[in-house]
């Protein structure tokens, strides 16, 4: 095991909603000088992109806020990354269920927006990160201000836990 805390933020292709969360996420822990306490990543359920680089508009939109997306699309290894990782991230509730229905433990899934600290106590169905992947521009920059709030709250959370 790792000293490392394990995040996995997995959506459908891995080239929009994922790989701005783990860039997000990376640009934060980095910002707060934590992070080499975390092993983050990002997948997709599907192999569609496996090997590409995230959708140019995803790309465009963290840029425009100082982040960079490192991530090269790949899909979820379930053997390999439901070991490795303590957090599985899923966008949306059909990311959680694919999650789960191929073997991820329960207890380690939790829906990214569920740690933004302005959505506590919402239903679920108001913490769904949607794919903007068939839309414009706006659709990537509302994606981009929904993860960044889940993703300074995680890293609250993760920072807490850690004490």
């Amino acid at each position: 095991m790792s000293d490392r805390t394990g995040v996995l933020f997995v959506c459908l292709g891995n080239i929009c909603r994922s790989p701005m969360a783990e860039g997000i996420f990376l640009h934060l822990a980095e910002a707060r000088g934590v992070w080499g306490r975390f092993d983050v990543d990002s997948c997709g359920l599907g192999s569609w992109h496996v090997g590409e680089r995230p959708d140019a508009r995803a790309l465009a939109t963290a840029a425009r806020h100082g982040i960079e997306l490192p991530s090269i699309a790949r899909k979820v290894h379930p053997r390999s990354d439901f070991d490795r990782f303590d957090l599985l991230l899923p966008m949306d509730l059909e990311n959680r269920a694919r999650l789960l229905e191929i073997g991820a433990p329960p207890s380690r899934v939790r829906l990214v927006r569920s740690f933004d600290p302005s959505l506590v106590g919402r239903p679920e169905g108001e913490m769904l990160v949607p794919d903007p992947y068939h839309g414009g521009d706006e659709g990537f920059e509302r994606v981009f201000e929904m993860l960044e709030r889940a993703c300074a709250g995680l890293l609250d959370q993760l920072s807490i836990a850690s004490r």
